[in-house]
């Protein structure tokens, strides 16, 4: 009886044809991180090294096997910003924050005609029109806005704490009275007692971070000629200062 021909056994074949979408996924999904990764900075020299990584993947026919090597995290700093400009930065950015809070306690007690705030070189400035704090020729704060140093000196509140300075200013016309000889002594009493009703409002206030000091008339914001010039030039200024300066070093708060 004839033997059945025994069928030779073929040597099996792996399919490897679910590698090319695979290979398409993958750049897929690499293509999607560096879309996320060069998005999350507005670094320019970052975004046109990612974009240069994504040119040549899809145009110069590339695998992502072929980029192994590791994308370094971003720094806490910016490339190409050095970390003094970053602290600066950054101080800059509290200091805003702070000026945030102030606008909104104008906005809520309807402040906006007798103050205003604005950012200087030297750090967050507060002015307030002398005509609501003390009666003409008086540096007295009149006792109804007690409340309104109360909420100010809660905002003034910082941590770290910050260098605040009260300043004082009148409008030119002289004073030479029994308690006032000069306008001099008129705009720093002025600012001497903003700055103890502030602390006064609270405890929790260093006192050795605030000073005090006045200018007279000689340092006007508008012209002396007009009522309306001299109201504006009649003024207590509470200047917030900066703890970095621009060009990166620090201000020194413990003197």
């Amino acid at each position: 009886m004839a033997r059945k021909a025994k069928k030779k056994k073929h040597d099996d074949h792996v399919d490897e044809s679910w590698l090319l979408p695979y290979s398409d996924l993958m750049t897929l999904l690499l293509a999607l991180f560096i879309v996320l990764f060069a998005s999350s900075t507005v670094d320019q020299d970052k975004l046109a090294k990612m974009s240069a990584v994504f040119n040549e993947i899809f145009e110069g026919g590339t695998s992502f096997m072929d980029h192994t090597s590791v994308i370094e995290q971003p720094n806490t700093i910016t490339d190409g910003i050095s970390e003094q400009e970053a602290a600066y930065i950054e101080d800059q950015r509290e200091l805003q924050e702070i000026q945030g809070r102030v606008d909104n306690f104008i906005a809520v007690n309807e402040l906006e005609s007798t103050f205003a705030t604005q950012m200087t070189d030297e750090g967050l400035l507060i002015t307030i029109r002398s005509s609501i704090l003390f009666d003409p020729g008086k540096a007295d704060v009149k006792t109804n806005y007690n409340e309104i140093a109360t909420e100010l000196s809660k905002i003034l509140e910082m941590d770290p704490a910050r260098y605040i300075v009260v300043t004082g200013h009148t409008d030119n016309i002289p004073q030479n009275t029994a308690e006032f000889g000069s306008n001099w002594e008129l705009s720093v009493m002025r600012a001497v007692n903003v700055m103890k009703m502030i602390i006064q409002s609270n405890p929790n206030l260093d006192p050795k971070y605030f000073s005090a000091k006045g200018y007279g008339e000689f340092n006007p914001i508008a012209s002396n000629e007009t009522r309306e010039g001299r109201a504006k030039n009649r003024r207590v200024e509470v200047l917030v200062q900066q703890l970095v300066k621009e060009d990166g070093s620090k201000v020194d708060i413990t003197q």
